[in-house]
C-alpha cells in the first residue's frame, strides 16, 4: 500500500513537467507570425482600376492646363470641361445616337460570333477544308471595308442590316482564328485516348476541344467586341444616315461641318468609352468561364 502514495507524486511530477512543455508549445505555435493582409491599395483587383484612373486623370489635368495656359481656342482643341458640358447638353442627341451605334455593335457582335464559331467547327472536322477555306476567311481580313461597305449597302435595303453585316465582318476573323487555333490545340494524349476509347466526333468536339478552346475563344471575343465597334461606327459614316437613326458617326461627322468640335470630342468619348466597357465586359466573362479551373485566370497574382 506504500507504493502507491509514491507512485502517485511521481506521476504528478511527469504530468507538471509535461504541461509546462505543452503549453509553451501552444504559445509559441500562437505566437507564430501569420500571412500579413494586403493593404486595400495595394490588393491587385484595386490597382487594376485605381492605376488606370489616376493616369487618365493626370492627362485630364495636363490637356486642361495646356489648353488653359496656352488659350487655345475651342474650334481647335477643347478643354475636357468645356467637352463635359457639351456632353450634358447634348445629351438628348448623343445619347439617342450612342444607342444606335451600341445596338449595330451588339448585333454585330453577335452575328460574328455565332458565324465564326460555325465556320470554326467546320474548319476543324477536316485539315482539308480548312486548308481550303481558311485563306477566304484571311481575304475578308486584309480588304478594308470601307470598300466594300458601299457595296453591302446598295445590295441590302435595310439601312441597319446593311450596317450590321458590315461591322459583323470586320469583327468576323479573329473568332475564326483563334477558335480554329484553340479547337487544335488539344493534348495529343488525350485524343489518342479518346481514340482508343473509340469516342465519335461529336463526344471528342464536345468533351475535349471545345474546352480546351474556351482561352481562345474568350480571347478573340475581347478582340472583335473592340473590332465590332469600329466597324460600325465606318459602316455609319459610309452609310451617312441621319435624322433619328443616326449613330455617334453622324453626330461626327455633323459637328465636323458645323465646326462644333465641342460636340465632335464628346462623341469621341462616347465611342472610346463604350470600347472599354465592352473589353471590361468580356474580360468579366472570360473570368467567369475560365476563373474556377483555368491558370490564365486562376492563378495568383
Amino acid at each position: 500500500m506504500s507504493a502507491l502514495p509514491a507512485s502517485i507524486p511521481d506521476d504528478a511530477a511527469r504530468a507538471a513537467d509535461n504541461r509546462p512543455a505543452a503549453t509553451g508549445a501552444r504559445a509559441v505555435a500562437a505566437a507564430k507570425p501569420g500571412k500579413a493582409a494586403t493593404p486595400w491599395l495595394l490588393q491587385p483587383k484595386v490597382q487594376r482600376v485605381l492605376l488606370p484612373a489616376l493616369v487618365g486623370l493626370v492627362l485630364l489635368l495636363v490637356w486642361q492646363a495646356l489648353v488653359t495656359g496656352l488659350e487655345l481656342p475651342p474650334y481647335l482643341v477643347p478643354s475636357p470641361l468645356l467637352m463635359l458640358q457639351t456632353l450634358i447638353t447634348d445629351w438628348a442627341a448623343l445619347g439617342l445616337s450612342l444607342w444606335v451605334t451600341v445596338k449595330i455593335t451588339l448585333l454585330a457582335f453577335a452575328l460574328a460570333t455565332v458565324a465564326g464559331v460555325l465556320i470554326s467547327f467546320v474548319f476543324v472536322q477536316s485539315k482539308l477544308i480548312e486548308t481550303a477555306l481558311f485563306p477566304y476567311a484571311v481575304l475578308l481580313q486584309v480588304t478594308p471595308i470601307v470598300a466594300v461597305a458601299p457595296l453591302i449597302i446598295i445590295w441590302v435595303k435595310d439601312p441597319v442590316l446593311s450596317m450590321v453585316i458590315c461591322a459583323a465582318l470586320v469583327a468576323l476573323f479573329p473568332i475564326i482564328s483563334n477558335t480554329t487555333l484553340g479547337l487544335r490545340s488539344v493534348e495529343p494524349d488525350l485524343l489518342a485516348y479518346f481514340k482508343l476509347n473509340r469516342a465519335t466526333r461529336l463526344q471528342v468536339l464536345m468533351r475535349l476541344r471545345i474546352p480546351s478552346a474556351l482561352p481562345y475563344f474568350f480571347g478573340g471575343l475581347r478582340i472583335s467586341s473592340g473590332l465590332a465597334l469600329i466597324g460600325a461606327v465606318v459602316a455609319e459614316f459610309v452609310a451617312g444616315t441621319g435624322g433619328q437613326g443616326a449613330g455617334l458617326a453622324y453626330q461626327i461627322l455633323q459637328a465636323g461641318f458645323q465646326l462644333n468640335i465641342p460636340r465632335m470630342f464628346a462623341a469621341l468619348l462616347l465611342i472610346s468609352l463604350t470600347g472599354v466597357a465592352l473589353f471590361v465586359l468580356m474580360a468579366w466573362c472570360t473570368r467567369r468561364a475560365l476563373g474556377g479551373w483555368h491558370a490564365s485566370e486562376s492563378g495568383s497574382d
